[in-house]
């Protein structure tokens, strides 16, 4: 039953980030075929931005070891975007030269996750981005820049407001067309939303020009991205069946699940173009592949429907 609610956006645009956060801490290899397909089938369920995969050095993340295979057999989707995550200029040059025009960077607001996600402080890795979203944004590339611990770090604890905004604001600086604020260990709430939603619009951000990227650890996910919604957040990073970790964050669970989202939007109204019957059989089909059962409350929900 549809019921909408006062004051939130008419649409959302769903940021899927299945294909690659999702699957980038899976033990069980993927085959690039598969890979393919799983992309193929999240565009027919009418997601129109699609992650697609990271440039990032195999050593890293060996389950994305393919991006060079995977990408061209899926560039041509007709209207999704497949926007790709880069570490470094070589990244790069390596996206931009299989055509890819939508790249993401990953900055980190706490020093302890960049050194160990990026082996970095916060200000060495922003140095090193600088120059590759210059070099994207000349080759005509929208750069998206993801922001990791924005409200928590398992090492830091909470996380201060305006460390989150400086780099933020740095990312926007450099010529990051979109930022993702990413609550990567699920500690979230919403007042604590609203508080970061509200300081970065005081810091200049426009809110039009942010997305919002929740994990599900402590059950919050849901209410943290009503609360981005009530501010007027249109963009929400969401992964098919509730797929996804933190390689280098042990207290990160999944991200909130596509299907999970797509029901509360739909019920508030809420336009997203997605096929939930479709996009629901697309998480079954990968779930089998993985040899596990989907996390997504939804996805278990329509499946015990349909036996």
């Amino acid at each position: 039953m549809v019921v909408p609610a006062p004051g939130l956006p008419a649409r959302v645009r769903i940021h899927e980030v299945g294909a690659r956060d999702g699957l980038q801490n899976e033990k069980i290899a993927v085959p690039t075929e598969v890979k393919a397909e799983f992309i193929r089938r999240l565009a027919d369920a009418g997601l129109t931005t699609v992650e697609a995969t990271s440039f990032v050095h195999p050593k890293w993340v060996p389950q994305l070891a393919d991006a060079e295979q995977l990408y061209p057999q899926v560039r041509d989707l007709a209207g999704v975007a497949l926007p790709v995550l880069v570490p470094n200029q070589r990244g790069l040059e390596r996206a931009l030269g299989l055509g890819a025009d939508r790249i993401a960077v990953f900055a980190s607001a706490t020093e302890s996750f960049a050194k160990a996600n990026l082996n970095r402080t916060v200000d060495e890795s922003l140095a090193v981005f600088e120059p590759v979203v210059r070099q994207a944004k000349d080759a005509g590339a929208h750069v998206r820049g993801y922001v990791s611990m924005c409200f928590g770090d398992p090492w830091e604890g909470a996380v201060p407001l305006h460390q989150v905004a400086r780099v933020c604001t740095a990312l926007r600086d450099m010529g990051c067309d979109e930022l993702s604020l990413g609550d990567t260990i699920g500690v979230a709430t919403p007042g604590h939303v609203q508080e970061l939603l509200n300081l970065l619009n005081e810091e200049g951000v426009p809110t039009d020009e942010i997305g919002v990227h929740f994990h599900d650890t402590y059950g919050q996910a849901l209410a943290n991205t009503y609360a981005a919604l009530e501010h007027g957040v249109t963009t929400v990073d969401a992964s098919a069946g509730g797929l996804g970790g933190c390689p280098y964050a042990k207290s990160a669970t999944g991200n909130l699940a596509t299907e999970d989202l797509v029901w509360m939007l739909h019920g508030l109204g809420i336009e997203t173009g997605v096929d939930l019957a479709r996009l629901t059989a697309t998480s079954v089909w990968m779930a089998a592949h993985l040899d596990r059962p989907s996390p997504s409350r939804t996805v278990r929900a329509l499946s015990h429907k349909e036996q």
